[in-house]
């Protein structure tokens, strides 16, 4: 990944700090807003009132027509997954790509658990100024490690760190792979393919039909942002194909969600009336 794309690890977060203030949030993080840089911060801590949150929602939903309930939605299922996966033995977890997120120390499940933060050396020296800002020093359970996915032997780099593929460990792969091209997502999956038994994988992708133009979701803006401008979103996959894709590397597919999912376990029951974007979806998987 490239610097353009190591500075769309704030956007998120601010989505997730902002959603605070809600009466029903989507996801308690306490974290969230304290994290981000401090631009990013104040931005915000402005989203306490009631008029800020709606125009950075618009702004969000211009460019992504429901992106910012997708984006707290994604985060949700994900944790729902990494809680499940503490209960059945999984001993670490590793964050590929993992930008400001607070899983490592806003998880009770995790306070005791190894976890791996990796993700490129701009961002990782970043969360670490962050996580050191917060907390006084980086927890002794939390590995920060610098890499590219383009480029570094991931399985060599986690063997380094005392992450070895020998454990069950859990792997979040939240909005990344859209960044990355074929190939270090094949890289990557080879990595996952010597996973032990009883290893987890929640990761997210993107809509190919979306990548290639075909049908646009509401999106077109921000098609022409990230597509078409920027040349940021390489990687995609029809949803149909996911299954049979992790079956190359030995995973299954446990659940898929996406836009209807989300609406009918987190949004509905929280009487949160926002639309949800189709283009992202998240997915389970078992080995």
């Amino acid at each position: 990944m490239n610097r353009p794309a190591a500075q769309t690890a704030i956007g998120p977060m601010v989505i997730v700090a902002a959603d605070q203030y809600e009466p029903s949030p989507l996801i308690r993080d306490p974290w969230a807003r304290r994290m981000l840089p401090t631009g990013a911060r104040m931005a915000a801590g402005a989203a306490r009132l009631s008029v800020v949150r709606r125009s950075l929602m618009a702004a969000t939903d211009k460019k992504f027509h429901g992106g910012w309930a997708g984006f707290l939605c994604r985060k949700r299922f994900i944790d729902d997954c990494l809680r499940a996966a503490v209960g059945e033995g999984i001993s670490a977890v590793v964050i590929l790509g993992a930008g400001y997120d607070t899983r490592a120390y806003r998880m009770p499940e995790l306070a005791d658990m190894p976890v791996c933060e990796v993700d490129l050396p701009d961002n990782i020296a970043a969360k670490t100024a962050a996580v050191q800002r917060c907390f006084g020093r980086v927890p002794t359970t939390v590995t920060l490690l610098p890499m590219d996915f383009e480029t570094a032997d991931l399985t060599a780099r986690l063997s380094n760190t005392g992450f070895s593929r020998a454990q069950p460990i859990f792997y979040v792969w939240e909005a990344v792979t859209q960044y990355l091209t074929e190939s270090a997502v094949r890289t990557i999956m080879d990595h996952l393919a010597g996973a032990a038994p009883g290893s987890a994988l929640a990761f997210t992708y993107v809509r190919r039909d979306f990548l290639d133009g075909r049908t646009m979701y509401g999106a077109e803006n921000g098609y022409h942002d990230f597509v078409v401008k920027q040349q940021l979103w390489k990687f995609g996959l029809d949803p149909d194909d996911v299954a049979e894709f992790l079956a190359e590397y030995g995973w299954h597919q446990r659940e898929q969600a996406g836009s209807d999912e989300y609406t009918d376990r987190y949004l509905a029951p929280a009487g949160r009336n926002l639309p949800v974007s189709p283009i992202e979806r998240a997915v389970y998987a078992l080995c």
